[in-house]
């Protein structure tokens, strides 16, 4: 069977926890989970990680993460205003 890495992000006008490591290699999960109803939290998206996903009130929404390549990258909301991080690691 093979390991994988999962968090959970809760969304209550911010992220947290803002910063989640991983380990290189293994697959990974983010399922976030919005708990507040400020507007701009309703979405969260990221780039670098390739994921754009919109997050209904309390209902979990999981996110596949590639940790192939080792560095930091960023998350944020719809509108850019609140961020964090996945640190990949060795």
């Amino acid at each position: 069977m093979t390991a994988k890495q999962s968090a959970t992000i809760i969304v209550n006008g911010g992220y947290a926890p803002a910063t989640v490591i991983l380990t290189q290699g293994i697959p990974a999960e983010l399922t976030f989970e919005r708990t507040n109803d400020a507007g701009c939290l309703d979405q969260v998206h990221s780039k670098s990680l390739n994921f754009n996903e919109a997050l209904p009130l309390n209902e979990p929404r999981t996110v596949s993460i590639d940790t192939s390549q080792i560095g930091e990258f960023s998350f944020s909301c719809g509108m850019d205003m609140f961020f964090g991080k996945v640190v990949v690691q060795p």
